[in-house]
Order: structure tokens, then sequence, then C-alpha cells
């Protein structure tokens, strides 16, 4: 009997050992699109949501979720993750910033430096498991947020724009 459990184990272990489990070796999570969500999101949204354009193709979208009331008002999120595979999420929220930035940065601390993006100052928060840049509006705290690099970071906060049809849009140059 004992003879038999052994070579029953011995079998087990070999299918374990050389039938695939399902990793194909690509490290990159399911690429989603969020236009829906952010066409839906943008109606009901008491400030002008941000999203990416002109972001390189290598930076897949991950998650995406629009909440009209929550602990920290009405929040938007957009993840990806870069070219590199680390994580970036734009974060956005109307209720207290400071309890906020808190929660989407895992308690990342402002270091008091600041990065210049397409004119504004975002502040710049270093933490354990995600660094960000904040930038806090009377209406709005946009954060991005993530495990990626400082550089990446602000590559995704400069590609931002607001997705709002009533925002103000960039002037065609014409005289209309």
């Amino acid at each position: 009997m004992v003879l038999s459990m052994a070579v029953i184990g011995i079998g087990a272990w070999g299918l374990y050992l050389f039938i695939p489990d399902g990793d194909s070796g690509d490290e990159r999570p399911r690429e989603i699109s969020y236009q829906a969500e952010l066409v839906t999101a943008e109606r009901a949204a008491p400030y002008a949501l941000m999203a990416p354009r002109g972001l390189d193709d290598a930076w897949r979208a991950t998650s995406v979720y629009y909440r009209g009331q929550s602990d920290h008002g009405a929040v938007w999120h957009l993840g990806f993750v870069d070219p590199e595979v680390e994580y970036a999420a734009v974060e956005q929220g109307d209720g207290d910033p400071g309890k906020f930035v808190a929660k989407v940065t895992h308690q990342a601390a402002d270091t008091g430096e600041t990065v210049t993006v397409d004119g504004e100052e975002w502040a710049r928060y270093e933490g354990q498991k995600y660094d960000a840049l904040v930038l806090t509006a009377p209406d709005v705290t946009t954060v991005v947020t993530g495990t990626a690099p400082f550089a990446r970071l602000t590559e995704l906060a400069d590609a931002l724009e607001p997705q709002r049809s009533d925002a103000p849009q960039p002037s065609s140059g014409g005289d209309g």
C-alpha cells in the first residue's frame, strides 16, 4: 500500500511540474478601454475629469471607476501600467484633500518639493508603497500616483487633459 501511494505521489508531482499553469510569461495585466466609463462619468461629475491624451502606446489602461458619493466625495480613478510594467494612476476627488491624498497614495508624505507640469505646480510626495504628484485646486484634488518612477508619473501628469465638454478647451488659434 505504501508503495502504491508513493507511485501515485510521484505521478502527481510529475504532472504538477510538466503541465502548464496558464502563465504565458506576459507580466502585463489585461488592458481595458475606459472611454465608455469616461463619457458616462463626465456627465455626473461635479468637476472636469482628467484623462491622458497622447501617451505612448506602451501605456496600458488597467482599471477605471467613478463613484459619485464616497468618503472622499465624488472620485474618479484611472489606472495604468507604464512601458516598464509599473503601476500609475490618475485619482481625482472633491472631498477633503488631505484625507483623499493620504488614501490614494497609501500615506505618502509631501516632500516640500514641486514639479512644474504644463505651467502648474504639482506637489511631490514620496512613500513606502507609492510616490505621487498632487495638484490641489479649489474644487478638486488631482493625484498621479503609483509605483512608477517620478519621470513616468510626470509623463502621465503632462498628458492629462480635462474631459468635460464645458471645460475650457485650448484655443485653435483662429479668430472664431
